[in-house]
């Protein structure tokens, strides 16, 4: 989401003359994107601004002006905080007020008198009615952001608060802009939601859509590839098994967190749902679509969790075999409730219950990983590498795939022969020159 929100402030700032500049000591501008999820997301963004800072003062020195702004999740939690702590910060603004950037700079360069900008509010208007048409760049895969917020409140989780409640934009706005993706060059379509399985967006008609319909109404465009992103189990729906059923388009990997394995720990979350529930969704997404694999998030050594409820944890893992994860040790946020929770797990005890489930979640992978060698996979490649020469893309399943090849064949959906499966990608060999044009298989 926060690559999303990047990009859009990008195409909002183009007309007033800014243009994207890799080099921090000659920009006009910088815009720190914050992330409230991670731990110590406030301290990191202080250590971050006090190099930034330096830029900003030796631009001073020039006789020149640089503008610094905090964006996103930390600005809306920490607006005041960070506006006190870091005088030198001349914007802060939460991630529902970027589409008043352009007044926002004005207020900052001085065109109205120049004044510190702090814009934490949750506006009236809907942002995603004044951000600009045209998308400044637009790569081999692009997001689609159709739902924002959250109305689940887990315990443990800052979105409610940094995000505001459950959004959806209309059907006639997502449809709209997807088709300028796909205009634009995008052969992937990535679905973008904080709970982007609750999208209840209507048509011109007042007609509701959930995800389901929305996304078969996608699959009907020139598009190769459609994903979604990140969905809650509490809001899976007949429709969009149709939907994993149905679309060979949609692709055969789903990130569906669990967070804990354990009832009890659910319970405490706010969850909603148990282990059970979870795992009749797998089983009968897998009778939907057999080759379908999974990603997700968990949180280890949450409030009260005991060994027993990290193995039912472990237990889940070894249940689904996660093709990927995203794993944290708990830390508490301000502001949730689970911050003011009894029965810390200590640190020593959370660092080991990690390491355990982030290997075992890496054999998994690297298992999954292994069984792809000696298979031709379409794949899409989506940007290089690091090493001349070669090129980096995904497979159906999420996988990265290093290739040697051409960068013409940037943006382009080609046949690999999968020579490896290390632990964390795949390295392969183009079978044919010949570019594939619509997914097969």
């Amino acid at each position: 989401m926060n690559v999303y929100d990047s990009n859009r402030m990008v195409d909002i700032l183009k007309p007033l003359g800014y243009s994207p500049n890799e080099d921090p000591e000659t920009a006009d501008m910088i815009i720190l994107n914050t992330c409230h999820i991670r731990e110590k997301a406030t301290d990191k963004v202080f250590s971050e601004l006090g190099r930034l800072k330096q830029y900003k003062e030796a631009q001073k020195a020039k006789g020149k002006t640089m503008l610094l702004a905090v964006a996103g999740c930390v600005a809306q939690a920490e607006g005041e905080f960070i506006a006190e702590r870091a005088p030198y910060v001349d914007m802060v603004f939460g991630p529902q007020t970027y589409h008043e950037l352009p007044e926002m700079v004005a207020n900052a360069i001085g065109a109205f008198g120049k004044n510190r900008v702090v814009n934490t509010d949750f506006p009236n208007e809907n942002k995603f009615d004044y951000l600009p048409n045209e998308q400044a760049e637009i790569g081999a895969s692009a997001f689609l952001s159709i739902q924002e917020g959250c109305d689940k409140f887990c315990t443990f989780c800052v979105v409610p608060y940094t995000r505001g409640s459950e959004y959806s934009r209309s059907v006639e706005q997502i449809l709209d802009e997807a088709k300028r993706l796909i205009d634009g060059g995008a052969k992937e379509i990535n679905v973008l939601g904080q709970n982007v399985n609750a999208f209840h967006g209507e048509d011109k008609l007042g007609n509701e859509w959930d995800l389901g319909k929305l996304l078969f109404a996608i699959a009907e465009l020139p598009v190769e590839r459609i994903r979604y992103t990140t969905s809650h189990p509490r809001d899976m729906h007949d429709s969009l098994y149709a939907a994993h059923r149905d679309l060979d388009k949609l692709m055969p990997w789903l990130h569906l967190p669990i967070q804990s394995g354990s009832d009890k720990i659910l319970k405490i979350m706010n969850r909603k749902h148990t282990a059970d529930d979870y795992k009749r969704i797998i089983d009968r997404l897998k009778k939907d679509r057999p080759d379908i694999e999974f990603g997700s998030d968990i949180i280890v050594g949450f409030p009260g969790e005991t060994e027993e409820d990290f193995q039912a944890t472990m237990d889940m893992v070894d249940y689904v075999k996660y093709t990927s994860c995203y794993s944290f040790k708990y830390s508490a946020r301000p502001g949730t409730p689970a911050a003011n929770m009894m029965g810390l797990v200590p640190e020593k005890v959370k660092s080991e219950r990690l390491t355990r489930l982030q290997t075992r979640i890496g054999e998994h992978q690297h298992a999954f990983n292994k069984k792809c060698e000696g298979l031709i996979m379409p794949v899409l490649i989506d940007r290089e590498s690091d090493t001349p020469g070669r090129l980096v893309g995904h497979s159906e399943f999420n996988q990265s795939v290093y290739i040697s090849g051409n960068e013409r064949l940037y943006g382009s959906t080609v046949y690999v022969n999968i020579l490896e499966g290390t632990p964390n990608a795949l390295r392969g060999e183009i079978v044919t020159d010949e570019i594939i044009t619509t997914k097969t298989g």
